[in-house]
């Protein structure tokens, strides 16, 4: 699946002119992305359920929960946290060597795993990424999620403090995706119960998020609290403000879900982005 509108659009206002497209065209995961994928504990999903609403979530396992049966299918052996469309994002991402892998695509529950069928795999820069190193696994205890249509001030102060989250994204025939995002703890701003702000950094120039919000607002936030495994996604619209020096994106929340005990892994901070703003 190539480049789509919504992109060009996106890549037009920065003053791209050759459109950056040609590294998402390709279904078919490279023997090296897969034995990447192969040594994975954690993946990012992003997907629209069958009500439209776009939600971004954490799935984990031991190395190899992540299985490669073929060079465009992907099994992936955990539960999802909701309802899946038949269109996903992902994105394993690797917090100590700062290297990303993203497989997009459809698709479908099957003997209680997840089975993927490529149509993008797309290796990113290692920009905004904390280096982090596994500290401790610690068995999960009973998850416990607790859903509002606002932030409540504990929510508000673990956003501010963050210093990365994921977004999810999607547009009508080019499928799902999941992007990383980072930034100092405060890039993004808390301006009330129900809405967001952060900063959007220069990355690779092909906007793929950015693109899929020009033709579709909605997106899945998903905040890490990687000291003590809870998450917490927030659900809602997106609009993007690309005047002036610093392009931002104002988030308007719609609905939250605060999950404790939903990652069994415990993270340790080594150092920041060398890319991050002063």
């Amino acid at each position: 699946m190539g480049i789509h509108p919504g992109e060009v659009a996106a890549q037009r206002r920065t003053g791209v002119t050759k459109p950056l497209g040609s590294a998402r065209a390709r279904a078919e995961i490279p023997e090296v992305a897969q034995e990447f994928l192969r040594r994975q504990r954690m993946l990012v999903i992003g997907t629209a359920g069958h009500d439209g609403t776009m939600r971004a979530g954490l799935l984990t396992g031991a190395p190899g929960f992540i299985e490669p049966l073929g060079p465009a299918t992907l099994a992936v052996h955990a539960s999802p946290p909701f309802d899946l469309g038949e269109e996903i994002g992902t994105l394993a991402i690797e917090p100590w060597s700062r290297r990303r892998m993203r497989v997009n695509g459809r698709v479908r529950q099957e003997s209680g795993q997840l089975v993927i069928e490529s149509d993008q795999a797309i290796a990113n820069c290692p920009k905004y990424i904390q280096a982090r190193e596994i500290a401790a696994v610690i068995p999960c205890a009973a998850r416990r999620t607790t859903e509002s249509t606002h932030l409540t001030a504990g929510q508000q102060r673990w956003i501010t403090a963050a210093d990365t989250f994921f977004i999810a994204t999607r547009a009508d025939g080019q499928g799902a995706d999941v992007s990383h995002r980072g930034g100092p703890p405060g890039f993004v701003q808390v301006l009330g119960p129900r809405r967001l702000r952060w900063a959007d950094y220069t990355g690779n120039f092909m906007f793929l998020t950015l693109g899929n919000l020009e033709l579709d607002p909605a997106a899945g936030l998903l905040f890490a609290d990687w000291e003590h495994g809870h998450t917490l996604r927030v659900g809602g619209r997106a609009t993007v403000d690309w005047e002036g020096a610093q392009r931002t994106v104002d988030f308007a929340v719609e609905e939250v879900a605060e999950t404790s005990g939903d990652s069994p892994l415990r993270w340790r901070f080594l150092e920041p982005s060398p890319f991050n703003p002063g």
